[in-house]
């Protein structure tokens, strides 16, 4: 028996050949990356506009069933003065102790802030709550 042959169509008669590459293997994957790199930069550009204040809580340190020591990082504007308000929380979650402080206008963009939080019994931890920014001095 014979074997049957393969149909080709004539060469060049329906453009080139599909096993041929147009383009580098490597231009597709690296347009994604840099299409991704774009993205996050200007993710990371409009974030600084969205949040003109930005808190972190450091920890905090119990002194007693009358006050709590709450420790925490501010990044603001160096020209902008921001209000913290920080609460104290019970074993329950109830709050026991509330505080505020005001941030006027300094050299660095991060500041650390130690906030001592009186309390109407012992808390057992001490946490920030927000931070708004309330104008310049």
């Amino acid at each position: 028996m014979s074997q049957p042959s393969v149909i080709q169509p004539p060469a060049g008669r329906y453009g080139p050949d599909r096993t041929a590459r147009r383009r580098p293997a490597w231009l597709v994957p690296a347009a994604v990356v840099a299409l991704l790199a774009a993205v996050v930069i200007v993710w990371l550009g409009t974030s600084a506009l969205r949040d003109p204040v930005q808190w972190q809580d450091v920890g905090f340190s119990i002194a007693g069933p009358e006050r709590i020591d709450v420790t925490f990082e501010v990044t603001k504007d160096t020209t902008a003065t921001v209000r913290c308000d920080v609460t104290a929380l019970s074993r329950s979650f109830a709050q026991v102790g509330i505080a505020s402080v005001e941030l006027g206008p300094a050299t660095d963009r991060v500041q650390r802030v130690t906030l001592p939080v009186a309390t109407a019994e012992l808390a057992v931890t001490g946490t920030v709550d927000t931070c708004v920014v309330v104008g310049s001095r």
